[in-house]
């Protein structure tokens, strides 16, 4: 016998069941966003290899390790997105949206990394990413932040995430940075894990995010991030924290909070959460203005973020924050047994969608006995039963039959169930 082939390690299924949670949480972004906006990009998933080396970096644990790189039958390299801030530069500039413009962008998709499967994080994720180009003040900054804010108000989240931020400065305050932290940490080599030994030669600034807990009492005594902050730098974040501090949005200040792409710059931060154990952060974005430049563009400014689809629906789940008329896919369902019934229990249906297109029908299909049929009606969730036997048809009736409130089964003339429904369905 054939052996049953099985998804990929880390490449999951949405199964039905789940799929309503994640419609919930796609459309209350969805809504955030057009609330400030911010318009739909959909890029392929497929781009050239040279892309995510020149703008990740070619010595970063994504390019080294991680990426999913294949020749194709052209003999040219391609590679699955490891994520979209690059693809949306590629995006824009190849179809001309930077060039004097700004803009506000969204988009979501599957993001695609080899890395050890454990809940929270998979092979193929999804992720949610908007992205600003053409806008060099510090309010955009603030804009992304207090969306991400709102966001969390909407999911009822905002007690239970906090926000990390940091400035790197500019690209050449963060060169004098690494110079000063490199010459730190080789003098201590000896007390570094192996990890941050690579890092020490291809990123060092990446040494920061060691969770090993004998390189961070090393880094304790490390030279501060801050201390080499250019005057423009310095403004621009004191700036963003005003605008923080006057909207009310709480944030922790962390030196440490560098990001793990070579593009970004300035701002930088992170929603973290302390309900998930390792997993913590849920969003986390910055500004990245060199980097349509170092794709080919002039130069442009630009401020984004990411956050993971997966890792924000555990969140909700662990915290019980899914409503439940989320859970409910079924409003009405519609049975019919006996001559005839099978035909008018259809035509009764798609007559109370025309009529009232809110409402979620489901007719039974497939026939079956009354016991039978009540008992699919009973596991759709449904809030009503309409049946319809030879009897309701002959006297152009329906019965009605509450499944979840308890209240008495009655009879309804088939003209008036539409009404009766848009009265009592929520």
């Amino acid at each position: 016998m054939a052996k049953n082939i099985q998804a990929i390690r880390g490449m999951n299924d949405v199964l039905p069941a789940q799929s309503p949670v994640w419609q919930y949480l796609e459309g209350t972004v969805k809504d955030v966003l057009a609330g400030y906006g911010y318009d739909e990009i959909r890029m392929p998933i497929l781009e050239q290899t040279a892309l995510f080396k020149r703008s990740i970096g070619e010595v970063t644990d994504i390019v080294e390790k991680e990426m999913y790189t294949f020749e194709d039958r052209n003999g040219d390299s391609l590679t699955l997105r490891p994520e979209g801030t690059a693809s949306c530069v590629r995006a824009c500039e190849e179809h001309g949206l930077l060039y004097n413009q700004t803009q506000r962008l969204w988009y979501t998709g599957p993001m695609f990394r080899h890395e050890r499967p454990q809940k929270g994080r998979y092979r193929q994720f999804f992720q949610i990413g908007v992205e600003t180009f053409g806008m060099a003040t510090p309010d955009i900054d603030a804009e992304v932040i207090l969306m991400t804010a709102r966001l969390w108000q909407f999911l009822g989240l905002s007690d239970s995430v906090t926000l990390q931020l940091n400035t790197l400065g500019s690209n050449e305050a963060r060169a004098r940075y690494r110079d000063a932290l490199v010459e730190f940490l080789s003098e201590r080599k000896d007390q570094l894990d192996e990890d941050s030994l690579r890092r020490l030669e291809t990123n060092p600034l990446r040494v920061l995010d060691s969770k090993d807990p004998q390189t961070q009492a090393v880094l304790v005594g490390a030279p501060e991030l801050h201390d080499y902050l250019d005057d423009e730098s310095r403004e621009h974040f004191s700036t963003l924290r005003d605008i923080l501090d006057s909207a009310g949005v709480k944030y922790e200040i962390n030196q440490r909070l560098v990001r793990g792409l070579d593009y970004y710059c300035k701002t930088v931060f992170e929603w973290v959460t302390d309900k998930l154990g390792a997993q913590g952060t849920v969003c986390a974005g910055g500004r990245y203005d060199g980097l349509v430049e170092q794709l080919g563009g002039k130069p442009t400014p630009a401020v984004g973020f990411a956050m993971g689809v997966e890792r924000l629906i555990l969140l909700l789940e662990t915290l019980e924050l899914i409503p439940a008329e989320v859970l409910q896919t079924i409003d009405v369902y519609v049975c019919g047994v006996g001559v005839g019934a099978d035909k008018a229990a259809l035509l009764l249906s798609d007559r109370i969608r025309g009529e009232h297109p809110w409402l979620r029908v489901q007719t039974h299909c497939g026939g079956g006995s009354f016991k039978s049929q009540m008992k699919k009606a009973d596991k759709s969730g449904a809030h009503f039963a309409l049946l319809l036997g030879e009897s309701e048809i002959a006297d152009g009736n329906v019965t009605v039959k509450d499944m979840r409130g308890g209240a008495d089964q009655q009879t309804l003339a088939q003209a008036d169930v539409s009404a009766w429904l848009a009265e009592h369905v929520n």
